[in-house]
């Protein structure tokens, strides 16, 4: 036999047969896209302006909520600031506390400082430690309460004796044993009065 090819058999062989170069056909292209089945079932009856509405106020709701709490915050960092800075100060004036039985006794010795040494160098040199301590209680707006000749105050000072006075009107201040201090309007310590009767 043969071995030519009849082209009329060899051109229906290639008709039959699939071409292996050809790329295959894209079967989604063909096929329809479906959208996500939430977005299209919508409940019976359902109105998208009143849906709409409703996620607005619901919005409206979580911004609300979420500026309150924003504003709860700020008062908060600045609540617990000025209780910082109030502890720090009391820890200060706890401190300036401890120290005015010294400056009493400072105040105390420079009273009774015999005249003839007076003048002598050491004695002003403990006179400029007595200066710090009163700058000290200076620069913490520490104020004595010496309140002789004055309207007797429980609220700043405490009573330790009574004395009939014909100098002082009855109620006031015939002496001050110990000066009392406060700073503003918070009293360190009460000042120790004799009170005329």
């Amino acid at each position: 036999m043969s071995d030519v090819k009849n082209p009329a058999e060899e051109m229906e062989r290639e008709e039959t047969q699939p071409d292996e170069r050809a790329e295959p056909a894209d079967e989604s292209a063909s096929e329809p896209v479906e959208a996500p089945a939430e977005a299209l079932e919508l409940p019976e009856g359902a109105n998208l302006l009143q849906m709409l509405i409703e996620a607005q106020k619901e919005a409206k709701t979580n911004e609300d909520g979420w500026q309150r709490a924003r504003a709860e915050f700020a008062n908060f960092k600045k609540r617990t600031a000025k209780e910082q800075s109030s502890a720090f100060q009391r820890g200060q004036l706890d401190a300036l506390i401890s120290l005015l039985n010294i400056i009493d006794d400072f105040d105390r010795a420079f009273e009774s400082v015999p005249e003839a040494i007076s003048e002598d160098p050491w004695i002003g040199g403990v006179s400029m430690i007595q200066r710090k301590f009163t700058s000290l209680l200076e620069h913490y707006e520490v104020e004595a309460i010496d309140p002789t000749g004055g309207p007797f105050d429980p609220n700043l000072h405490q009573a330790i004796g009574a004395e009939d006075s014909d100098e002082v009107e009855s109620g006031h201040v015939i002496e001050t044993l110990q000066k009392g201090y406060r700073a503003g309007e918070q009293v360190l310590r009460l000042a120790l009065v004799k009170v005329a009767t």
